[in-house]
């Protein structure tokens, strides 16, 4: 569903890595079919972010064929800073077309005077015509991504047509300051079906397959300490 605050974008890359993380036990990693709700949270904060919202990730549009190319890697040992070789299997030339929309932080009231939506869609937009305003990665440092405005939906998809499940995976992480608790960091699984080329996510609070990792400390945030108020920026900031 689109909501007043949507942002739509294309990401394209050479390579992606969004791991599996059943498969970083050896050393080696191999990335799923598609990407995660996390991976996509990422990339939507590289366009733009502040801590006053939370980018909510509505679904992800895949444009090109599911294929895969392995590399050698060499790898640094911890313990010696010596080399090692693993095998990290990669998506191959990838696109996608992402649709999301923002909402307030209720657990940071302290930010309160920061919620200019307009402000901040308008940035964020802007943000995504400039290609974003950090460095964007497909799932891993390696994997450089591409983004620009898109209309969504448009376009001929190859999965047009085609469903697909992809079983239980990695949703994504919540922080202690997108919990209930304000303490936990949880992971996230969820089951991720994929219908006529869009998978449709759920939200993070509607995932039932949630595990608490450990207990974490919220970050502080203060308007005009160690954040600048929304209303002090400029649209092409």
């Amino acid at each position: 569903m689109k909501t007043r605050n949507t942002i739509e974008y294309i990401v394209r890359g050479k390579n992606a890595l969004f791991t599996d993380p059943i498969t970083k036990t050896g050393g080696e990693k191999f990335s799923y079919q598609v990407p995660t709700y996390e991976a996509l949270k990422g990339i939507t904060e590289s366009i733009y972010w502040k801590p006053t919202f939370t980018w909510i990730i509505d679904e992800v549009r895949i444009l090109m064929p599911i294929e895969f190319q392995s590399k050698g890697i060499r790898p640094i040992h911890y313990h010696d800073l010596s080399n090692d070789l693993s095998i990290y299997t990669y998506l191959s030339n990838v696109a996608y077309q992402v649709r999301a929309h923002f909402e307030w932080n209720l657990s940071r009231p302290e930010l309160e005077k920061d919620r200019n939506e307009n402000k901040h869609w308008d940035i964020a937009k802007r943000m995504i015509e400039k290609g974003g305003r950090r460095d964007i990665f497909l799932g891993t440092r390696e994997c450089q991504g591409y983004v620009e405005p898109c209309n969504y939906g448009s376009g001929t998809g190859y999965y047009d047509g085609i469903n697909l499940d992809f079983g239980i995976m990695f949703h994504g992480f919540t922080y202690p300051d997108e919990s209930s608790t304000k303490k936990d960091f949880i992971v996230r699984l969820d089951n991720i079906r994929m219908e006529s080329g869009i998978i449709r996510f759920k939200r993070p609070d509607q995932c039932t397959i949630v595990k608490p990792l450990r207990k974490m400390d919220m970050k502080s945030f203060e308007i005009g300490k160690n954040i600048k108020s929304v209303d002090l920026m400029n649209v092409g900031d």
